[in-house]
């Protein structure tokens, strides 16, 4: 299945963005995608579809230094030498630009995945009315020390080996940990999903998988601790519709712990609208794990709930 169209957009940031969009033939409103570390946005294709199918819109764009988006300052694996973060939260919203020139009055759900996530939530504390609904699946936001020490480790890999060069120590505290957390794995990547065609393919993929640079690892932990800090959260609108999905096989969000503690923050900080969806059997892409049916069956149903509550501002 090819659902996807795509095309280039000069974002403000300096980036020419591979966009990808697929349109329904009777829209409701539009659902703009995040994709995750060492992926692309091509690979969110069947979610598209299904989107398209319940009447949404769907734009995705590939992220500084990952797919076919390109930058003098967004080599591979990399967002930017200086200033990575906001730049990729710029290029966020030069795609709902986008969304509202070409869709007038359609409502737009800001949906991330993983790294995704952090980009998402950090670009709905910059335009906290931008969005009709925020979704952030799979993320982690509970770094705390370790995040710290993984910060100072990164300080001294930049001073040593340079900003450009893959991290030597984050592939192991990271993929590596997560790879190892799976008992009798077949592959290094069985963390992904229990689908061994989705982590076949994503093997297969030239544009996944990759380690990412120094420079990105740092701006990914500056999206961690920014989405950490409750004073950030607070800027948001109490009544703003909230998806979070977690996956208590996740290793990457501590088995889900990472997604219940988040729940718990929006709750503790009055949050109105906040749905929390968990499958105690699902790994980090909960998207291409093998229920995935459902959990996309749920999403629309909840993304169907806040389109038909959405007031225009």
């Amino acid at each position: 299945m090819h659902t996807f169209q795509f095309e280039t957009l000069e974002s403000p940031s300096g980036a020419t963005l591979r966009v990808y969009s697929s349109l329904a033939t009777a829209p409701r409103g539009v659902v703009q995608i995040n994709h995750g570390l060492a992926e692309h946005a091509a690979r969110y294709d069947n979610f598209a579809a299904a989107l398209n199918q319940a009447g949404f819109h769907v734009y995705a764009h590939d992220h500084r230094g990952h797919g076919g988006t390109i930058a003098a300052d967004a080599t591979p694996a990399m967002f930017a030498p200086q200033g990575g973060a906001s730049k990729v939260i710029q290029d966020v919203e030069a795609i709902h630009k986008i969304i509202a020139d070409r869709h007038t009055g359609l409502p737009v759900i800001t949906f991330g995945h993983s790294m995704g996530g952090l980009i998402a939530l950090s670009h709905a504390f910059k335009h906290p009315h931008r969005a009709a609904g925020l979704a952030v699946w799979n993320s982690n936001f509970s770094a705390g020390a370790l995040g710290r020490l993984a910060q100072g480790i990164l300080k001294l890999e930049r001073f040593r080996l340079g900003h450009d060069v893959p991290s030597r120590m984050l592939p192991k505290l990271t993929f590596g940990a997560w790879a190892k957390s799976i008992k009798n794995r077949r592959t290094e990547f069985d963390w992904l999903s229990r689908d061994a065609a989705v982590v076949d393919a994503y093997i297969a993929d030239p544009l996944c998988g990759w380690d990412a640079s120094v420079a990105m690892w740092q701006d990914i932990f500056e999206l961690v601790f920014a989405g950490a800090d409750d004073a950030n959260i607070k800027k948001l609108q109490r009544n703003l519709p909230i998806h979070l999905h977690g996956g208590g096989r996740d290793p990457a969000t501590d088995f889900g712990q990472a997604t219940e503690a988040l729940a718990s923050r929006f709750q503790a900080l009055d949050f109105k609208s906040v749905t929390t969806t968990f499958d105690p059997q699902s790994r980090h892409e909960s998207l291409n794990e093998i229920n995935r049916a459902d959990v996309i069956a749920e999403f629309i149903d909840w993304t169907n709930q806040t389109f038909a509550n959405w007031q225009k501002p």
